[in-house]
């Protein structure tokens, strides 16, 4: 009799068991984290008797999870890379703000500043034509410095956010360091404890939204969490500190770095293959950069391209004088690495300097600068957008940009981050206030001959160089049909100083003296050409179309060559154009990427929560089977009451 009585005891205790956890799950269905329970029950074993193996119940072994450490792995690598995605597009999508279309765009306001020098060319002395260029040029000079403003701004809130989340990072890390302990201090109860264990899945979960990681098991229940790149975060109960720290060249821009034992090791960047603060860091080193860099190419060449062809002209003075800049730019810069080698002082022991030389070559790049270990005095310079390495010594010009290294030579571990064009943005102004300053005016004027009989006219006349000598004069003479000429130059007394022969075709200038003609018509035999000193330079407007005539110039640089080399061959419009482009593009993958990465992601926790979590309507079902399990247990134990109750009172008879 004892025998049944415990038979439906074990029974009913089983059965209230699965009740019990059954409700729990119903009533965690909605907390974040939970994962669903089950009871383990096991066989309480069989009694040998004369008659055989007589059962003995039922025993509940422990309380479980139900879950897939495989799924959640996935899911939670998955959720990694997807944070990366979406943070990243992000960010990328207000940085296409700053490449405005339209009216309100950089490309716009050149043009615009540009086509102005079409009133100065018809009305040279005309003052109020000359102010509205000086306007234009100020509308320009402010949007350059507004976009380059909006790109310091989205570095700034990059910085933030980084700090933000290494914060909630290194918090979560010590929770789950704290778990561990607890989860290690329950080892030899033979039980789980599986609300530690959620809260702890729960953290890594989190964490994996902030940077991948992956987890180890130990054999004292504790877990192991380590970085993408296989730097433990934490290690049983203890964590490690994660933190922003200023990039080794630019302060502005912020690098991670992990504390450890023997101070802070910084993390390269590509190791954190997924979270937000990959895809911050990918932002702030790539696509932040190369927006940066690209505006400074802007405005580097536009600088450059009106500024120089200022200097070719005369201005408004009396008497007339070249041309004064109507830009200025930041100055390409030369950043020292932290790490270099410095003085007692603290100062560094090299420094490295850069000049512009062609504004025209420059690209949208940044470029690092070391020492050649096989060739001493040599160094080594590659440029970041494409990898291109290249040897140069000091004085050697790469990319429109000269490269100058002062005694003392930097260390053998010294490097250096040059940045010819990426500083221009935010020191771009007009610096040219006087109307009168503007060099409308050619310093040379052509005539032909009255005798002539061909149908040649100066079609354009154009300074193209600073070797121009204004004061010479260059006749040219046509000695037949063909296009052969002869030519000499001759200074204010009527003294030769040069001569020669060329074959002129039509398309192509004649080039001497620093100055580009181009004839319309066909010259013939005899014929006789001039270029002179400029006589009245108040009503030329020679250099004036030559500054319009830069709204269709390639004075951006479009193409680079597999050997460093430069194309030439886009003019500012189109270059912003480009620009533009770039960014959109790299919206539209940014876009697809994290569209994919979500929906990859959102399968992952469905399949993931389709194991581990908790669905209303099985444990509806469950509990319907364990209440009947329950009464049929009870059913049992009024049984067994009976008919002990029949034995009592048979045995009292």
């Amino acid at each position: 009799m004892a025998s049944i009585l415990s038979l439906a005891t074990r029974a009913m205790f089983a059965n209230y068991a699965q009740l019990q956890t059954t409700s729990n799950n119903i009533a965690n269905a909605n907390t974040p984290g939970y994962t669903r329970q089950q009871v383990e029950l096991a066989t309480a074993g069989g009694q040998s008797t004369g008659g055989g193996f007589f059962g003995r119940g039922v025993d509940v072994a422990t309380v479980t999870r139900v879950t897939n450490s495989f799924l959640t792995r996935e899911a939670s690598l998955s959720k990694s890379l997807a944070a990366r995605d979406a943070t990243r597009l992000e960010q990328l999508q207000r940085l296409e703000q700053s490449f405005t279309p339209g009216e309100a765009g950089l490309g716009y306001a050149a043009g615009q500043m540009l086509n102005a020098f079409v009133d100065v060319a018809n009305r040279p002395q005309d003052t109020s034509a000359r102010q509205v260029v000086l306007a234009r040029a100020e509308e320009l000079a402010s949007r350059f410095r507004a976009a380059g403003e909006q790109l310091d701004a989205l570095q700034t809130g990059v910085t933030q956010d980084l700090k933000n989340s290494v914060a909630e990072l290194n918090a979560m890390a010590r929770a789950v360091a704290d778990i561990n302990r607890q989860i290690a201090g329950t080892q030899g109860t033979g039980h789980t404890p599986n609300d530690l264990l959620d809260q702890r899945d729960l953290l890594i979960s989190k964490i994996s939204d902030i940077v991948q990681v992956t987890t180890v098991s130990a054999g004292d229940g504790s877990v192991s969490v380590f970085l993408g790149g296989g730097q433990r975060l934490v290690l049983g109960g203890e964590a490690l500190n994660l933190r922003v720290v200023a990039d080794e060249y630019d302060p502005a821009k912020v690098r991670l770095a992990i504390d450890e034992a023997g101070g802070a090791r910084l993390l390269p960047a590509q190791a954190l293959a997924g979270g937000k603060v990959a895809g911050l860091l990918t932002f702030q080193n790539e696509d932040l950069a190369d927006a940066r860099a690209m505006l400074g190419q802007l405005a580097s060449a536009m600088a450059g391209a009106v500024n120089q062809q200022q200097s070719f002209g005369l201005d408004l003075r009396n008497p007339p004088g070249s041309g004064a800049p109507l830009f200025a730019v930041g100055a390409p810069v030369a950043l020292p690495a932290a790490t270099n080698a410095r003085t007692g002082a603290g100062a560094f022991v090299s420094s490295v300097s850069l000049t512009v030389a062609d504004s025209r070559q420059l690209v949208a790049s940044d470029y690092e600068l070391r020492s050649d270990p096989s060739t001493p005095g040599q160094y080594l310079v590659t440029r970041l957008s494409d990898g291109l390495v290249r040897s140069a010594v000091s004085g050697d010009t790469l990319d429109g940009f000269t490269i100058n290294i002062p005694a003392p030579a930097p260390a053998a571990t010294d490097r250096f981050l040059l940045r010819p064009v990426s500083q221009a943005v935010q020191g771009m102004q007009r610096v040219l206030d006087d109307p009168q300053g503007i060099a409308a005016a050619s310093p040379v004027a052509a005539t032909v001959g009255t005798a002539n009989t061909g149908t040649a006219s100066v079609g354009s006349l154009g300074v193209v160089s600073a070797a121009l000598n204004p004061a010479l004069t260059a006749n040219i003479a046509f000695t037949d049909d063909s296009g052969n000429y002869s030519w000499e130059l001759r200074d204010a007394s009527n003294a030769l100083v040069g001569s020669g022969t060329g074959v002129w075709s039509a398309g192509s200038p004649i080039a001497l003296n620093g100055f580009e003609l181009n004839l319309n018509g066909v010259p013939r035999s005899g014929d006789a050409l001039q270029v002179a000193p400029t006589a009245f330079p108040a009503a030329n407007n020679g250099n004036a179309l030559s500054l319009l005539a830069l709204r269709d110039a390639d004075i951006v640089g479009r193409e680079l060559l597999g050997g460093g080399g430069f194309v030439p061959g886009e003019t500012i419009t189109g270059a912003y154009a480009r620009a533009m482009a770039d960014i959109g593009v790299r919206v539209q993958s940014a876009q697809a990427s994290s569209d994919i990465s979500t929906a990859v992601a959102t399968n992952a926790e469905a399949a993931r929560a389709g194991v581990a979590g908790v669905n209303l309507d099985e444990e509806a079902a469950r509990l319907i089977q364990f209440q009947q399990g329950y009464q049929a247990a009870a059913k049992v134990l009024q049984v067994a009451q009976s008919v002990f109750e029949t034995l009592l009172a048979a045995g009292g008879r």
